[in-house]
């Protein structure tokens, strides 16, 4: 694991690697910032900072980058149905459904093995709710993908989110059932990669450097040449940032053919 020494006076970022090497960066680069940002990721899950974000009301449990990003990804889609598994709070299913109700296009529908009774009543009662289908089951189980299924029409256009278990067999059971409703030109996000980079850190466990979804997200592209693993250009950059600063490392699968 990398060492890291910010030298703020001179604008400064040394590096030390795995292997002893090091190497220093202004502040001002691409290289110091992406430095930065490794560090403080870690940092941010050991203080579970995105436990502190709402959505409209709703709590969200996202880095408010990653939101951004998405909200990218849709406008570019712009999907008749975004499928998201996972639900907790349901603040990501408000977040998603603000943005079909902007776009005036497209519906929610979010799977999750058990929706809380109070998030329930409280989602029922948001006033974004009438874009959003809540289905209660195991994500991966063979009637509830069979009654997902049949809440999109054929030709329509989905953009899967995946963001509920995230042991690595869960995800890629998660990705054969429902990325083949993915047309080509959208999007399978598949969140959390990020966990292979936390072993050690608290609340992680001793397999997350391979029991992890971007080992899923991985080996489904390896097995379905039609997805591919990208980094999408950002719509807008006049700085120098090149990467994002994500949870969901080699999360973003486009379907290109």
């Amino acid at each position: 694991m990398q060492k890291l020494t910010v030298d703020l006076p001179n604008a400064l970022v040394t590096v030390v690697d795995d292997d002893g090497q090091t190497a220093t960066y202004p502040l001002a680069s691409a290289e110091g910032f992406e430095a930065l940002s490794e560090a403080w990721l870690r940092g941010a899950w050991d203080v579970k900072y995105v436990y502190a974000f709402s959505w409209l009301g709703r709590p969200v449990i996202q880095l408010p980058e990653d939101l951004l990003r998405m909200q990218e990804l849709v406008f570019e889609v712009k999907p008749d149905v975004i499928l998201e598994t996972g639900i907790a709070h349901g603040g990501s299913l408000i977040f998603y459904s603000s943005l079909c109700r902007a776009m005036d296009k497209g519906r929610v529908i979010g799977v999750d093995i058990e929706i809380r009774p109070h998030n329930r009543k409280a989602l029922e009662q948001h006033p974004l709710i009438d874009r959003v289908t809540m289905v209660e089951g195991g994500s991966v189980e063979p009637a509830i993908v069979g009654h997902v299924k049949s809440l999109i029409k054929p030709g329509e256009q989905v953009l899967l989110v995946l963001d509920s278990s995230h042991l690595r067999d869960h995800v890629r059971g998660e990705l054969e059932a429902y990325a083949p409703l993915v047309q080509p030109g959208s999007y399978v996000v598949v969140f959390d990669g990020i966990m292979e980079r936390l072993v050690g850190a608290p609340r992680s466990k001793l397999d997350w450097g391979w029991n992890n979804p971007k080992q899923a997200a991985e080996q489904f592209v390896m097995a379905n040449p039609q997805f591919e693993i990208v980094e999408p250009p950002f719509p807008f950059n006049e700085g120098l940032v090149r990467r994002r600063i994500t949870h969901a490392i080699s999360g973003i699968l486009k379907r290109v053919r």
